[in-house]
C-alpha cells in the first residue's frame, strides 16, 4: 500500500442528467507513468479535474497515501502535493519564467526573484529542464512555455502530477526530451499520470494504461502488454482498423498555384512570408508546423478571409477551364467556384456554425442565397443533415438539436460533413481531428481519402506527424510564415518534418521545366 500515490474508489460525477463518471476505481503508482485513455466524452479529464480539485465527485473516495481525503479546490489539490499542467497554459506574457512560478505564492510583501531564480535553476538541472528563469513568457516556444507549467507544479512541491494532452503542439524532437524529463521524474519517485489520444507515445512513455469508456472504468493493462489494437479495442468496445488508406493520385492536375503571398497583423507583424506551392487534384497535400506558424492565415488567405500585402492565388477551375485569380475575388465568390475551408479551431462554434441553431438550420446557412422565394424550403437541409448524422455517426438526439449542445469532436463532423457535402473541388481540413478519439478520426480520414479519389484537392493540416506521414501524398512545411521544405509523404520521416518545423530559412518550390 505505501506504493500507492493516489487511489479512487466508486468516484461518480453527474451534471445534472449526464453521467461522466460512473463508479470508476484508479490506482496510480508512485514513481510510474500512467496513460488514460478513452474516446471522447469517457470523462478522462472530468475524472482527472476531480483530482486536481476543479469539481468534487458526488460520491466514492479519494485516498492519497492511505488516507482519504477530501479535494475542494486546486489550493487543496497542491497541499495534497497534486499538480495538473493543462493543455492550455496559464501564463503572463509580461512576466519571466520566474515571476509566473511564484506568482500567487505570496502571502503579502516581495519575493526574492533571485531565489526564486536559484531554485527554479535546481529544479531544472535535476530534472533536466532547458528554461531561462529571466526569459519573459511572450518570447518562449510552445515547448519553454510548457516547460514553466511545469517546473511551477515542481516550484510548489508536487508529488503527483497531472498531463493534458502534453504532446498536442510539440515537434518530435521536443517531445522526445519532454519524455526524457518524464522519466527522470518517473526514476525520483513522482507518480506521473497523462492524458492522450497518441497511442504509439502511450507505448513508448507509459508504464501501465487505464482506459475509461462511456464515463466507466474498463480496466488497467501493464504497457508490455498492450498494442495499438488492444488499446483500441478496450476503448470502444470493439475491433477497429489502424491501417490509413493511401491510394495513389490519378492523373494530377495544379488545383491552385500560390506564388509569393505575403500578409501582416494589425500590429505590422508579418504573418506570411512569399509564401509559394501547388495544390493538386486528386492529392492529399499536408501542412505540418509548431502551432502558430502561419497554417491558418495561409487557408484564410486562400478563401478570401485574409487580405493579403501581395502574392497571387491562382485557382484553376476544372468546370470552365479558366484561370481564376482569387485574390481580388470575396469570400462568397471564392465559395461559388468550388473551393471550401472546413477550419476546425479551438472554438469550433468561432467558424462556420452557429451554436444556437440546430443540424438542421446551419444546413440551410450554404444554401439559403439561392432560395427562390421568401420561404425557406427545409427538405433538403434535412435530408443533408440526416445523411450527415447517420454516416458520420454524430451523437445527437435529433437533428433539431442546437449545435452548441453537442461535444467538440461532433460539432467537427457535422462542420466538416456539410463542407464536403457541397462537392468541394479543393477542400481546405485544418485540424479536421482535433480532439476527436481514434475511431472518429478514422472515420474522417476515410472521408479526405473518399475526396481525393473524387479528384478533389485536398489540403489537410494536422498535429499528429504519424497521420501525417501516413495519410498524405506531400507534406509542405511552414515555420515562422515561411515554407521551410516540401517532402514527399511516402519516403519522409519524423525527424525530417520535425527538423523543418523549427527552420526558419525559406524553401522555394521548383517548376517541372527546371
Amino acid at each position: 500500500m505505501n506504493n500507492v500515490a493516489i487511489e479512487l474508489r466508486g468516484i461518480t460525477k453527474r451534471f445534472g442528467n449526464v453521467v461522466a463518471n460512473s463508479n470508476v476505481n484508479l490506482t496510480v503508482r508512485n514513481g510510474e507513468i500512467l496513460s488514460l485513455l478513452g474516446e471522447n466524452g469517457s470523462g478522462k479529464t472530468t475524472l482527472m479535474n476531480m483530482i486536481s480539485g476543479i469539481y468534487h465527485p458526488d460520491e466514492g473516495q479519494i485516498l492519497i497515501g492511505g488516507k482519504e481525503v477530501s479535494i475542494n479546490s486546486p489550493h487543496d489539490a497542491f497541499n495534497y502535493k497534486i499538480g495538473m499542467i493543462h493543455q492550455h497554459f496559464k501564463l503572463v506574457d509580461l512576466f519571466t519564467a520566474a515571476e509566473n512560478i511564484v506568482l500567487g505564492l505570496g502571502r503579502g510583501g516581495k519575493f526574492d526573484i533571485r531565489s526564486a531564480s536559484l531554485k527554479v535553476a535546481t529544479i531544472s538541472a535535476k530534472y533536466g529542464f532547458d528554461i531561462v528563469p529571466s526569459k519573459k513568457i511572450y518570447e518562449m516556444s510552445v515547448s519553454e512555455k510548457q516547460t514553466v507549467e511545469i517546473i511551477k507544479v515542481l516550484y510548489r512541491g508536487a508529488d503527483i502530477l497531472i498531463l493534458d494532452e502534453p504532446t498536442a503542439v510539440l515537434t518530435p524532437q521536443e517531445t522526445r526530451k519532454l519524455f526524457n524529463v518524464l522519466r527522470r521524474m518517473r526514476d525520483d519517485g513522482k507518480a506521473i499520470i497523462i492524458i492522450t489520444h497518441k497511442l504509439h507515445e502511450v507505448l513508448d512513455l507509459s508504464d501501465r494504461v487505464a482506459v475509461l469508456r462511456h464515463g466507466e472504468y474498463v480496466g488497467t493493462i501493464d504497457t508490455c502488454d498492450a498494442d495499438e489494437n488492444i488499446l483500441t479495442e478496450m476503448m470502444v468496445g470493439k475491433k477497429v482498423e489502424l491501417n490509413i488508406d493511401r491510394p495513389e493520385p490519378v492523373d494530377p492536375k495544379d488545383r491552385l498555384v500560390v506564388k509569393n503571398i505575403a500578409c501582416k497583423n494589425r500590429d505590422g507583424i508579418r504573418l506570411l512570408d512569399d509564401v509559394s506551392f501547388t495544390a493538386r487534384s486528386g492529392e492529399i497535400l499536408g501542412i505540418a508546423g509548431i502551432a502558430g506558424s502561419g497554417q491558418r492565415e495561409l487557408l484564410e488567405a486562400i478563401a478570401g478571409l485574409q487580405k493579403l500585402e501581395y502574392g497571387s492565388i491562382v485557382y484553376n477551375n476544372p468546370k470552365t477551364g479558366l484561370a481564376e485569380e482569387l485574390r481580388d475575388k470575396t469570400p462568397l465568390e471564392i465559395r461559388e467556384l468550388g473551393v471550401r475551408l472546413s477550419f476546425v479551431p479551438e472554438d469550433r462554434l468561432g467558424m462556420g456554425l452557429v451554436g444556437n441553431m440546430s443540424v438542421v438550420d446551419n444546413m440551410m446557412l450554404r444554401s439559403y442565397r439561392r432560395g427562390k422565394s421568401i420561404f425557406v424550403d427545409k427538405q433538403g437541409p434535412e435530408e443533408l443533415a440526416h445523411k450527415i448524422i447517420d454516416e458520420l455517426e454524430v451523437a445527437t438526439p435529433d437533428a433539431e438539436t442546437p449545435v452548441r449542445r453537442l461535444s467538440g469532436g461532433n460539432v467537427q463532423k457535422v462542420l466538416l460533413g456539410r463542407e464536403i457535402s457541397s462537392s468541394p473541388t479543393l477542400l481546405m481540413a485544418a485540424y479536421p481531428v482535433r480532439g476527436l478519439d481514434i475511431n472518429s478520426s478514422y472515420l474522417i480520414y476515410d472521408l479526405l481519402n473518399d475526396q481525393k479519389k473524387k479528384g478533389v484537392a485536398v489540403i489537410f493540416v494536422g498535429e499528429d506527424l504519424d497521420v501525417l506521414l501516413d495519410l498524405c501524398d506531400r507534406i509542405m512545411v511552414i515555420g515562422g510564415g515561411r515554407i521551410t521544405g516540401m517532402l514527399d509523404g511516402r519516403t519522409a520521416t519524423k525527424n525530417e518534418v520535425g527538423y523543418l518545423m523549427t527552420k526558419t530559412d525559406r524553401w522555394e518550390e521548383k517548376s517541372d521545366e527546371e
